[in-house]
């Protein structure tokens, strides 16, 4: 029996655990009794399964901390990247880990448990929980990060110091660091595929890439990336570059670059990309003298694809574009996965307020798709690079990703209601293009259509969807990966893989059931099937040499001025 003046033991500790818990568990199996209302979230039997469940992990995790043999290693281990060093295996921190792990597994079943949300609603509060739980990970505080607790006595506080004014620097800037700001450049390291600004809008810069072969298909490529982000997602270091690889496989190759919304920007609507779209295709075609283009749209380009191809079938101009490539696009966003956790009223009002000159600063979309993976794009760098002080190691995605653009509020406030919150491009004649309604089941042009199989912003059975309203022959890829990765993965990587499926598919989880599995890129593959729908090709000469033609003489080096622009 210990004294009344010594400090309980562990063992006291475990027993009193026990009794509370033992304790609640007696009076809330008392009010199932005769006479006693059933209350839902209380005592009906659910709960009290859950409460058991708690008050038995308690426990475990106290017999583990008295005695770490006691409970199966295999039984306990978490495969979490934030808990990997050997440090967390120290009994204390190892219970801190544990409890934490616990804790936030109840919480989730508690938000899964609630009654009287609609999916809509529980979905939200699970996505604001778990964002909650990834927030107060032991891993994000320096007295709970033995990592941190060690590194601080080596370097006698000035992990610390240096990671204090590291944080001092993103507040500054009002963005997150996720990578050394002087290893990259555009057009010294990334974007660096030779071609020439052959034309500039007020809206876009159009890139014309030097050829490095002899002939070239006789129909060009026009790509339409995201003006979200900056173009040269596609153009990163040259090992890594589709607009690169694409020129070496003999494509007369040309890319919209998006200018970065500002104050003379204020009224431009969704309507703009549409016909800047079409503007960038006449251009082609009147510089190359050609009748029609193969078009890529990436993301919410693709989504502007999409209804461009829509209205230039209303218009009986649907033969200005060869085929369509879909990277990761979505148009039915009623399962657009967790960017719908942003939309609602109270968002789209802040919005409003964050505009006052027409324009989103990009660093709020950048927040916001950080937001989407906290616990890799927020809370490993607050550890690292805040708490133990780390240097930023040179990454070139991330570089990319910290490259923000500005959104015309206009365009964003439109695109978030009209899509992501009423669904409309979906329902024939509900939205419409310069005054003429669009209908997407009569896009009758050949496309391919790529998703990724781990993409968190275009979900792949979001993308899928297309497939139930395009009216033209289809070819539908699943990559690996996600958003980026998916896309950006070079044949020479040999990294990932990618399924087909030539038979008739209802669901893509029917496509996958009778899917052929590829290792490596799908690059090949869309080259192929590119190929197959018009393999003539001509001569490098003239005006398909960049800034060579008499219409239109280069403006500027490539990448040009607008991928510049702040």
């Amino acid at each position: 029996m210990a004294d009344q003046t010594d400090a309980p033991s562990l063992a006291d500790m475990q027993h009193w655990t026990w009794v509370m818990g033992r304790a609640q568990q007696m009076m809330l199996e008392a009010g199932l009794g005769a006479g006693v209302p059933v209350i839902p979230g209380f005592n009906d039997p659910a709960t009290l399964a859950r409460v058991g469940d708690f008050w038995s992990d308690s426990l475990k995790l106290w017999q583990r901390f008295l005695d770490p043999k006691a409970i199966e290693e295999g039984g306990a281990a978490v495969k979490d990247k934030r808990f990997k060093s050997e440090a967390w295996q120290n009994p204390v921190f190892d219970w801190i880990r544990q409890s934490y792990l616990m804790i936030a597994d109840q919480m989730l079943k508690q938000v899964d448990a609630m009654e009287g949300l609609d999916p809509k609603q529980r979905e939200q509060f699970r996505f604001a929980t778990q964002g909650f739980i990834d927030a107060m990970s032991p891993s994000n505080f320096a007295f709970t990060n033995p990592d941190v607790i060690q590194k601080t006595i080596e370097t006698r506080g000035e992990n610390l110091l240096k990671g204090l004014s590291n944080m001092l620097n993103d507040l500054s800037k009002g963005q997150l660091t996720h990578t050394d700001a002087e290893a990259f450049e555009v057009g010294r390291n990334l974007a660096t595929t030779p071609g020439k600004v052959i034309y500039r809008s007020p809206l876009f810069e159009l890139i014309h890439y030097t050829p490095t072969t002899e002939t070239v298909l006789a129909t060009p490529l026009v790509i339409f990336p995201p003006w979200i982000n900056r173009f040269y997602i596609l153009d990163l270091t040259p090992e890594k570059s589709f607009i690169r690889w694409a020129v070496d496989q003999g494509l007369s190759v040309f890319m919209v670059s998006w200018k970065s919304a500002d104050a003379s920007l204020i009224d431009t609507s969704w309507d703009d990309y549409v016909l800047a779209q079409i503007e960038a295709i006449d251009v082609i075609r009147d510089q190359l003298d050609v009748e029609a283009v193969h078009a890529i749209g990436y993301c919410v380009a693709g989504t502007t694809l999409a209804a461009t191809l829509a209205y230039l079938a209303a218009k009986g101009e649907a033969d200005k574009v060869r085929t369509a490539t879909f990277f990761t696009a979505q148009v039915d966003f009623a399962d657009a996965g967790d960017l719908l956790n942003f939309v609602d009223d109270a968002q789209l009002d802040m919005i409003k307020q964050l505009s006052p000159e027409g324009y989103l600063d990009g660093r709020y979309m950048a927040l916001t798709f950080n937001l989407l993976r906290g616990r890799d794009l927020i809370w490993n760098y607050v550890a690292n690079n805040y708490l133990m002080g780390q240097d930023y190691a040179p990454f070139d995605l991330l570089h990319w990703n910290g490259d923000t653009t500005n959104l015309p509020a206009k365009w964003h406030l439109s695109y978030l209601t009209d899509l992501y919150r009423d669904n409309l491009l979906v329902r024939p004649g509900a939205l419409a293009i310069a005054g003429t309604p669009i209908d997407l089941t009569k896009v009758a042009t050949p496309s391919y259509i790529q998703a990724g199989r781990e993409d968190h912003i275009a979900p792949a059975e979001s993308v899928w969807k297309i497939t139930h309203l395009f009216a033209g022959p289809l070819k539908f890829v699943l990559a690996g990966s996600g958003h980026i990765a998916g896309v950006v993965n070079p044949p020479a990587a040999g990294k990932y893989q990618y399924w087909t499926n030539d038979k008739p598919a209802a669901t893509l989880a029917e496509f996958v059931a009778g899917a052929t599995e590829t290792k490596g890129s799908w690059w090949p593959d869309w080259i192929g099937w590119l190929r197959g729908q018009d393999a003539t090709e001509v001569k490098v000469k003239g005006a398909r040499e960049p800034g060579k033609g008499k219409k239109r003489p280069a403006i500027a080096d490539a990448p040009g001025d607008y991928v510049r622009a702040r």
